[in-house]
């Protein structure tokens, strides 16, 4: 695992310091007084015009990071710009080039191959980048599976179809924002067998349940289907759940409409079932980990 602060001071502090340094070295600033402009030691700025720093070529031709080396060089050399804005404005580079497809976003990629997987632009230091969303997403998905791992007697809640549990990103619109496990959870002789890690886009019915109650005023960003059975019905009303009853059709976004239309506090739908259709329940929370709380609580 390799931050992106290690890459910046790796490959982009030495290129920008040492530019830095030539660049008020020619507006005619000594050595010492370079040094203390950029809070470092004379022997580094002896090694900067010395060129015995290595110096990232990339860096070096950056039209952005010249102007600005070139500008601060300037200012700080005649006292227009103080070293706290000096700071400041690097800094600002640093997380522009950070940007997806950009110079310092590259190199981490390189590093760390696993973040060239995510589509679309993002900024490791994004507190609301869609890459952290997803990642928390996911992580929430895991802890829910363990839950449902370790609890005695999911096993035997599992439909005849499998279960699922999903959670989706905050805007989810599509099956694409909701993740879940590829493949679905079987009953594998009396244990819940999970195919693999939790990914976007692979559950298409339980996705479709969690995006149609969400058009239709549920808050839930989670789902989990179970097995249905009127004494589980009855434990999740015990345990303060709101339930509502429908049966089966061919096409579920229709009934779930009608059930929360009918009930918009529900947080369980319980599916009867009809010809052909397995009767489900679909368990709705805030997240993954909520959802299997839930199916664990009432099988105490």
């Amino acid at each position: 695992m390799k931050f992106a602060e290690e890459v910046v001071v790796e490959e982009f502090l030495p290129t920008f310091r040492s530019m830095l340094a030539e660049e008020l070295r020619e507006r005619g600033l000594t050595q010492i007084e370079v040094a203390e402009t950029l809070g470092i030691s004379q022997s580094a700025v002896s090694k900067y015009a010395h060129g015995e720093v290595a110096r990232r070529e990339a860096f070096l031709e950056d039209e952005r990071v010249r102007e600005l080396v070139e500008r601060a060089g300037e200012e700080l050399a005649n006292g227009d710009m103080s070293r706290v804005q000096a700071l400041v404005e690097a800094e600002v580079l640093i997380r522009e080039l950070e940007t997806r497809g950009d110079l310092l976003a590259e190199l981490h990629e390189r590093a760390m191959p696993e973040l060239a997987d995510y589509e679309g632009d993002f900024r490791i230091h994004d507190p609301e980048s869609a890459l952290r969303t997803t990642e928390r997403v996911l992580s929430s998905i895991r802890r829910g599976l363990r839950i449902l791992e370790n609890t005695s007697g999911f096993a035997g809640l599992i439909p005849n179809v499998g279960s699922n549990l999903v959670e989706c990103t905050p805007d989810a619109t599509t099956i694409d924002d909701v993740a879940g496990v590829p493949g679905r959870i079987f009953d594998v002789k009396g244990r819940a067998t999970i195919p693999g890690d939790p990914e976007f886009g692979v559950s298409e019915h339980v996705a479709s349940v969690l995006l149609t109650a969400r058009e239709h005023g549920s808050n839930a960003r989670a789902a989990l289907n179970v097995r249905y059975d009127p004494s589980l019905v009855a434990l999740l009303e015990e345990a303060g759940y709101a339930v509502v009853e429908f049966g089966g059709e061919e096409s579920i976004e229709r009934p779930i409409a009608d059930a929360l239309e009918a009930a918009p506090e529900a947080n369980v739908l319980a599916q009867t079932g009809g010809f052909g259709i397995e009767p489900v329940i679909y368990v709705l929370e805030e997240d993954a980990e909520a959802a299997a709380e839930s199916v664990r609580l009432v099988l105490r």
